[in-house]
């Protein structure tokens, strides 16, 4: 019998994860490194997990995925939109339920550049009157 894997990709900010969704126990591996040793802080992993928390999947599945770019947080805003998708090829019938809690939204905001004259993007050098 052949296993169903479900591929996503999901980004946000720098940062794009490419995931794979089969069925198994429970295991989450980012770059080869269980997923609370990869994001370092409890608030991301929870984050990550609400999807599968909300079709009742979570301890079911085995996830494996690969981040590149971007930093930490970007990687699990990017993770989360990954792990919806492929969970909403799993079972279409859970698309209503994962779009209403925004996780199939991708969160389009970006860093804004840096203007020439300007400390930042917007910061500007201190005005001196003398």
């Amino acid at each position: 019998m052949k296993e169903t894997i479900f591929s996503a990709t999901g980004r946000r900010k720098e940062s794009t994860v490419r995931l794979s969704l089969r069925d198994g126990n429970g295991r989450y591996m980012v770059n080869g490194l269980p997923l609370g040793d990869y994001l370092h802080r409890e608030t991301l992993v929870t984050l990550v997990s609400q999807p599968l928390k909300l079709v009742e999947m979570d301890g079911k599945v085995d996830i494996t995925c690969k981040a590149v770019g971007g930093g930490k947080s970007g990687q699990a805003g990017a993770l989360l939109l990954a792990l919806a998708r492929a969970l909403e090829k799993m079972n279409p019938e859970w698309r209503l339920r994962l779009k209403r809690a925004g996780f199939l939204t991708r969160d389009a905001r970006e860093v804004e550049r840096k203007k020439y004259g300007l400390v930042k993007a917007r910061k500007r050098f201190q005005y001196s009157k003398r």
